[in-house]
């Protein structure tokens, strides 16, 4: 029997667009902006940082990417908050222009987040293909060298991170995924090194910041083209043996799949994500 075809990027993106309850301002640039999804009722609401991909790059994907499944997280009483960053192809992007953006939305959603009514004592962070790279990072704030640009002193981080078909390792997934993912834009979004950082992954790759000291759930589509299986097992191995709690969760279907509510590899991260979260009884794993 032959398998089932894999979901193209048209099949998500020709769905009726849904829309977040309000888009928040952290900066006045036109990308230091958050769209805020929140559920009915009252809150303080659980809440998820969600990290778009793109392949760091805007040419392909922006925060709207994710409005699909914010929308279906806050159908199921989830406060989502998605993240808008620089890719590496616009100005002030890559090294340290897009790691910069990021720090300034996650820290956002601690210093705005309660009087909006989000529970910033109850925040996972997620993040699809280049959004699971930045999702670890965020988590791995602590362990970037006080000399590095990006170094933050008292990081907001998650208690948890889910990781979607990410790209955690940037140097083992260069060149395993397509090259115009990563490998081609590598020097933008890791910057150049230089006596004072000859090692360009030592402030940029959550794999080069193990242990990380936060839960972590790595998800990979049994065909994903873009992040295989693989990577996330290795991921997920280094994470271990640094003595992290993390565990990689295999799902059906592809890349596109992974941010398509309906799929089973939606309705899987679902069941993690009110797990992590406290939202029901069953286990997260």
């Amino acid at each position: 029997m032959a398998e089932e075809a894999l979901m193209k990027w048209g099949d998500l993106l020709g769905r009726p667009l849904p829309q977040p309850d309000t888009t928040v301002a952290t900066g006045p640039g036109a990308t230091d902006i958050i769209d805020l999804w929140l559920p009915a009722g009252e809150g303080p609401f659980p809440t998820v940082l969600m990290i778009h991909g793109g392949c760091w790059q805007k040419e392909i994907a922006d925060r709207t990417l994710m409005n699909y499944a914010a929308n279906a997280l806050r159908d199921e009483g989830m406060a989502v908050w998605n993240i808008e960053y620089r890719g590496v192809d616009e100005d002030g992007g890559g090294y340290p222009g897009t790691f910069l953006d990021v720090v300034r939305a996650v820290d956002a959603l601690a210093e705005q987040g309660p009087a909006l009514g989000l529970d910033t004592s109850n925040v996972v962070a997620t993040g699809h293909s280049a959004g699971g790279h930045l999702a670890l990072w965020a988590a791995a704030r602590p362990n970037i060298p006080e000399r590095s640009p990006l170094y933050t002193n008292e990081p907001f981080l998650p208690k948890a991170v889910m990781n979607i078909g990410g790209l955690a390792d940037l140097e083992t997934s260069a060149p395993v995924t397509e090259a115009g993912c990563l490998a081609d834009i590598m020097d933008l979004l890791t910057g150049a090194s230089s006596d004072a950082r000859a090692d360009v992954f030592s402030d940029t790759s959550p794999a080069t910041l193990l242990p990380l000291g936060t839960r972590q759930i790595i998800v990979n589509s049994a065909r994903d083209p873009i992040a295989p299986p693989q990577l996330g097992q290795d991921y997920a191995a280094k994470a271990t043996a640094a003595g992290d709690d993390a565990e990689y969760i295999e799902v059906p279907g592809g890349h596109v799949e992974l941010v398509a509510p309906g799929t089973p590899a939606f309705d899987r991260q679902m069941q993690i994500l009110k797990g992590l979260l406290g939202l029901d009884t069953g286990s997260a794993e």
